[in-house]
């Protein structure tokens, strides 16, 4: 029979001994629980840098469309202001090359044709006449009462204009007036004759 000592014994190493076991199980599940948060962290780890990647790229993507739209339109800008510049100096020098009209062989003819559409677009019966010099000597030659009956209006010759080429019709009480000088015609021509005298300018077959 055993003494009470070596039943104390034996039971301080059982208790011992199933202290170590539970404590080997709750350090196995301490161990799995950790492995399972270290798990989850890492995975939520590479899925906010997967994100953060992502819009990464994202946002690397809109700035460089950014800067390819911004460069784009800074060279258009800059084509439309050469095309511009360009097209102005052409139409400066078709407005100086106005005044040699007046020595072309048929322009007594262009005068005529100035004057009955001034005539027209004024569409009155008594019609004020003024005109450069040159173009009155023109009018005068043809004969203000053949113009007058032919174009159905009375015409009187009005002081000469200090400057244009061409006819401006005016009513006796000056309250309508129609410029059709050249310089004024080319002014309204201009915006239309831009596209075509551009295309011309860089070789394109109208």
């Amino acid at each position: 029979m055993r003494s009470s000592d070596e039943n104390i014994e034996s039971l301080s190493r059982a208790m011992e001994s199933e202290a170590k076991a539970e404590a080997e199980q709750i350090r196995a599940s301490a161990q799995a629980k950790a492995d399972e948060i270290r798990q989850r962290a890492r995975q939520q780890a590479e899925a906010e840098r997967g994100e953060i990647l992502d819009r990464a790229r994202q946002e690397a993507d809109r700035l460089r469309g950014q800067v390819i739209a911004t460069t784009q339109m800074k060279a258009r800008t800059m084509e439309l202001e050469q095309r511009e510049k360009l097209l102005d100096i052409v139409f400066d020098a078709a407005h100086k090359q106005l005044s040699s009209i007046e020595q072309w062989s048929e322009y007594n003819q262009i005068a005529h044709k100035l004057l009955q559409e001034a005539v027209q677009q004024l569409g009155a019966s008594k019609i004020q006449v003024r005109t450069d010099e040159p173009t009155q000597k023109v009018l005068a030659n043809l004969g203000l009462e053949q113009l007058s009956k032919e174009l159905g209006a009375e015409i009187i010759l009005g002081k000469p204009l200090s400057q244009g080429l061409g006819v401006i019709t005016e009513t006796i009480d000056g309250h309508l007036q129609y410029d059709n000088t050249l310089e004024t015609r080319l002014d309204r021509l201009q915006n239309g004759l831009r596209s075509p005298a551009y295309r011309i300018l860089i070789g394109e077959a109208l």
